[in-house]
């Protein structure tokens, strides 16, 4: 598996989009002090999955997108890309079908990083799975640059074992074999989890079953005194209606008694008005007398008037 192109733009120095072709198993890039010759290799290994800034020579991720110049503004985004020529098929699996493999790392200034395997969309883990045991990978022996033989040679016992194994290709058998032990370990984590969840619910189902118990009386007893209230007022409305109705056979009643007092009234004002007119009569009939009265008192008096007269003659 051979390296063939790097393409590069807005990372550190590279600004520019910059394709890096390497046509041979031996290539040197050579130039002064400062040129960026450090940072191709920091390219590699970023696409590759570095995320230490300290291995890329910088105080934070944002370091490797271009931060500007005196000549030029900051850009917004680095990208880099790698082009592997896999015609002997030294990376297997699902990608050993391809002839070129292109892997492909971008990072934003707001923190968002993608990576691209073949042009789709892939997580930094795919990426690493791929090169499981070819000697690439953000710390892999393949990547040999300034202080790597002195790192190799002061190397721990268990930093030099890593080596060896990536070397001799069962690292990825390894790194699996870590993954499953790592996944056992969360699903016995999960299952102690599901236990003490599992008690939990145990005991809340318990509880809600009392509860679902006191539900089921109450229940009960809320129909029981639904159907008490019913009958109450059942009642209470059978009483009204008795009421109602008897009510109504007095307002009959006194209705039957109001039309007899209306037809007595009735006779008692025709009565009333034949003895007014029979007063009237009477009264003028008096008053006819009293004036006979009056007229025979007159005749009296002066009867008496002449008889005084008469006799004081006769005495003379």
């Amino acid at each position: 598996m051979q390296l063939k192109k790097i393409r590069l733009a807005g990372f550190k120095s590279f600004v520019d989009p910059t394709t890096i072709v390497l046509p041979s198993n031996l290539v040197g890039v050579v130039g002064p002090n400062g040129c960026g010759k450090s940072n191709i290799i920091d390219a590699v290994r970023w696409v590759l999955g570095e995320s230490r800034a300290r291995q890329l020579r910088g105080e934070s991720m944002d370091d490797v997108i271009f931060n500007g110049s005196s000549a030029r503004k900051p850009v917004g985004k680095a990208m880099v890309d790698l082009i592997f020529d896999n015609s002997s098929g030294r990376i297997g699996g699902q990608y050993a079908q391809y002839q070129e493999i292109s892997i492909r790392r971008e990072l934003t200034r707001d923190g968002a990083s993608s990576y691209f395997l073949n042009g789709t969309r892939c997580r930094r883990r795919d990426i690493q799975d791929v090169f499981l045991g070819t000697g690439l990978g953000p710390g892999s022996y393949a990547i040999i640059e300034q202080g790597m033989i002195s790192r190799l040679v002061e190397a721990k016992p268990e930093e030099l074992r890593g080596y060896l194994e990536e070397a001799a290709g069962i690292s990825r058998y390894k790194e699996r074999r870590r993954e499953t032990e790592h996944r056992l370990n969360r699903t016995n984590e999960n299952l102690l989890r599901i236990k003490d969840i599992h008690e939990e619910i145990e005991k809340r189902l318990k509880v809600l079953e009392r509860q679902a118990a006191q539900a089921e009386k109450y229940r009960e007893y809320k129909e029981q005194a639904r159907e008490l209230q019913a009958l109450m007022i059942a009642r209470e409305l059978q009483g009204l209606a008795e009421e109602v109705q008897q009510k109504q056979q007095a307002l009959q009643t006194a209705s039957v008694e109001m039309e007899r007092l209306n037809a007595e009234q009735t006779t008692i004002e025709s009565t009333m008005e034949s003895t007014r007119l029979e007063y009237q009569e009477a009264s003028e009939r008096f008053d006819k007398v009293l004036g006979d009265y009056h007229g025979i008192g007159s005749k009296v008096s002066h009867l008496e008037s002449s008889i005084q007269h008469a006799k004081q003659q006769r005495e003379q």
